[in-house]
């Protein structure tokens, strides 16, 4: 197929949940015990609800909604430590659109810009960059944010800025890791998970290698999948007949993207700028060993951590609001309109969580498609 609508063709999708059925019937699943499957990246949870994929598999198919959405499990020191950055006079901070809206313990990026911070949404860290040029006399601060997909970028750009010796331009790293919550998933023994699809654009930067210990140590299916309709039911599909035929591997439903080793270049950006860090906090997740990573001692220079000295470890840990259950959401414990907050005080235009600000939130994903609707159902 070459064409997007050659992947959104009914005829198809209605073929594979008839595959997905009879692969169903091959299990023990029920619709008390279903089976619990993990989408990863929230841009699958959106897709998911976009086309209503929840409602078209079998009952005996539950998705579980992973923390695969960097902004989502931004803890609130984090923006707080934005703030204080921003806040200097001398500073020009910038920052994906997502990140703005997302509450720190007073107030919002977007908030602080009302009060006269100078915090500019950007698209890129090279757009960052280029404000650097252009005012020599400020420090542009980028707000290093988001998974494996957006390492290389923001690697490059520090690269570059070297390269040109501009040294009034840092990053505040909070990049993050998807393997490590994984990991720390299935561990919990809370958590009860029968398989995972597995993120695509991340895949597309590390391949599909660094999920081997899914399947070898936990025993857990996982298929790498794309984004559109077909590709998620057949990355279902893989998934079930992975479970019924008692097998545990680690499967590629998206190869004309994703290969085995990933992106040799991107990888070695990451790998010349990047270290890891011995732990990071995740929100609704906690402490996280190797789950995030810093600049390395060559790249100091660049590093508003050091410039500033902010972030991680230098601020106390800072608790959700004791109503919102972003936490039990992020771990697919619950759904969001199970959170007392979701659709009332929690909403898209005054979120108290930013699982309800990102774009690939959950709680985003089900106030916008069904999630409203079903709060509403509830409710009467």
């Amino acid at each position: 197929m070459k064409y997007a609508h050659e992947f959104r063709d009914p005829v198809l999708a209605q073929g594979l949940l008839g595959q997905i059925r009879e692969a169903v019937a091959r299990t023990s699943a029920t619709v008390e015990r279903p089976l619990n499957i993990m989408e990863v990246c929230g841009g699958h949870t959106h897709a998911i609800f976009r086309y209503g994929l929840h409602e078209m598999v079998p009952k005996d198919i539950e998705f579980i909604h992973g923390p695969g959405c960097p902004v989502c499990v931004l803890p609130m020191g984090r923006v707080d430590d934005c703030i204080e950055i921003a806040e200097h006079p001398q500073v020009i901070f910038a920052t994906f659109g997502d990140a703005m809206r997302v509450p720190g313990t007073k107030k919002s990026m977007l908030q602080a810009k009302a009060e006269g911070a100078d915090i500019r949404l950007v698209y890129s860290p090279l757009d960052a960059l280029a404000i650097a040029r252009c005012n020599p006399d400020r420090e542009v601060v980028f707000f290093a944010l988001g998974f494996e997909t957006t390492m290389p970028s923001t690697a490059l750009t520090v690269l570059q800025a070297a390269t040109e010796g501009i040294s009034n331009f840092s990053l505040f790293c909070n990049h993050i890791t998807v393997p490590q919550p994984i990991k720390a998933l299935l561990d919990d023994p809370d958590m009860r998970l029968d398989g995972f699809v597995g993120p695509g654009h991340v895949s597309m930067v590390v391949g599909t290698r660094p999920y081997d210990f899914i399947a070898r140590d936990y025993g857990k299916p996982i298929v790498v999948s794309g984004f559109e309709p077909i590709d998620l039911l057949q990355s279902v599909l893989m998934v079930v007949t992975q479970i019924a035929e008692g097998r545990a591997e680690v499967e590629n439903q998206y190869g004309r993207i994703v290969s085995r080793d990933g992106n040799p270049q991107a990888l070695a950006a990451i790998g010349a700028v990047f270290e890891p860090r011995e732990k990071f906090e995740w929100r609704g997740l906690g402490e996280i060993d190797a789950s995030g990573v810093k600049m390395r001692p060559a790249f100091a220079a660049w590093d508003a951590e050091r410039k500033f000295d902010v972030g991680y470890g230098k601020r106390r840990e800072v608790a959700d609001p004791l109503d919102a259950r972003c936490g039990d959401v992020l771990k697919g414990q619950i759904k969001p309109i199970a959170c007392p907050l979701f659709g009332s005080i929690c909403n898209p235009e005054t979120p108290v969580g930013a699982l309800m600000v990102s774009s690939e939130g959950a709680c985003a994903a089900y106030h916008q498609y069904v999630g409203a609707r079903a709060r509403e159902a509830q409710v009467v």
